[in-house]
């Protein structure tokens, strides 16, 4: 059998508080893996999938990494070029993490790499975009924009994906528990109102640009300042047990901030130093084991690089 190659697309944490459906950032781990090796059989299929306890179907239609590779098939005018693919989930679903983004972004990065990178990273974004839709539904790249180019991205008009990296203070550490109770990204989005008071947009606008001063003058105390969430975390954080008392225990520790990853239930503190960010770890989970939950940490660094080859 053809040994293939293999890809590594990392999970990633959206909206970073005040950046709803366009802000996200890639993380060091978890992470998906696929496999792509051409086959003498005509078309797309995916012939193994683990780690999913039987969730994700082998359609390639219905399936996040089979139908972003299957679009850019199409665009490359390759559909009846024969591979196989292997996705092995290595990350939980319904976490906040972008699991579905990971997996559509591994996709289309595994059929670039099969057939000798004939897009840049930029130009697979749309192809992923489309496969991390039959997830959720939505038209965003605030997960798998991250997951497959790196770093921080602001996304200043999805339709378009009008999309800019930010720059990243060195030192800067993400810490993000997992506590294991699942939301799914539809349900999280059904409890959101589509009322934003003035007073809400105005602070919530400033907060935005206040991060994005911080991180280009590397004015720590000043992204500390901006990552509050007056619109989405009031809303969603009655889903997710226990979540105002990790909040207070992270700041207690230093951290520059803390909210909800993505749809949640993962949540996330940026800390300008590895010790506070282990700290803030800690702390994360000790609130968690003193309410009987399960959890898992991970602390990283802001993954620059994304999605790549192993």
């Amino acid at each position: 059998m053809n040994a293939g190659i293999k890809v590594f697309a990392p999970a990633s944490v959206a909206n970073v508080a005040v950046g709803f459906d366009i802000l996200g950032f890639a993380l060091e781990k978890p992470g998906d893996e696929i496999i792509g090796r051409f086959s003498d059989k005509p078309g797309l299929r995916i012939t193994k999938i683990t780690g999913a306890k039987g969730k994700l179907p082998y359609e390639v239609e219905k399936n996040t990494a089979g139908f972003a590779a299957m679009k850019l098939l199409e665009h490359l005018g390759e559909t009846g070029r024969g591979i196989e693919l292997e996705i092995h989930k290595k990350m939980p679903f319904g976490s906040g993490l972008g699991s579905s983004a990971a997996s559509a972004a591994a996709g289309v990065m595994v059929i670039n790499e099969l057939l000798k990178r004939p897009l840049t990273k930029r130009e697979l974004l749309p192809f992923a975009v489309l496969g991390e839709q039959i997830a959720d539904g939505a038209y965003h790249a605030d997960n798998v924009g991250p997951s497959l180019i790196g770093g921080m991205l602001l996304i200043r008009d999805n339709k378009t994906l009008d999309f800019h990296r930010l720059p990243i203070p060195k030192g800067l550490y993400a810490t993000v528990i997992y506590p294991h109770i699942e939301i799914l990204t539809k349900d999280s989005r059904n409890v959101l109102s589509d009322q934003v008071s003035l007073k809400q947009s105005i602070q919530q606008s400033g907060n935005l640009a206040g991060l994005i001063i911080g991180l280009y003058n590397t004015d720590i105390e000043l992204i500390g300042r901006s990552l509050q969430d007056v619109i989405i975390e009031p809303q969603r954080a009655k889903l997710i047990p226990h979540f105002y008392d990790v909040k207070d225990a992270v700041m207690k520790e230093g951290a520059l901030g803390c909210s909800i990853s993505g749809a949640g239930p993962s949540i996330f503190a940026l800390s300008p130093n590895s010790l506070i960010a282990e700290n803030v770890g800690t702390a994360m989970q000790k609130v968690f084991s003193d309410a009987k939950i399960n959890t898992e940490l991970f602390i990283s660094q802001i993954n620059q690089e994304g999605a790549i080859l192993l």
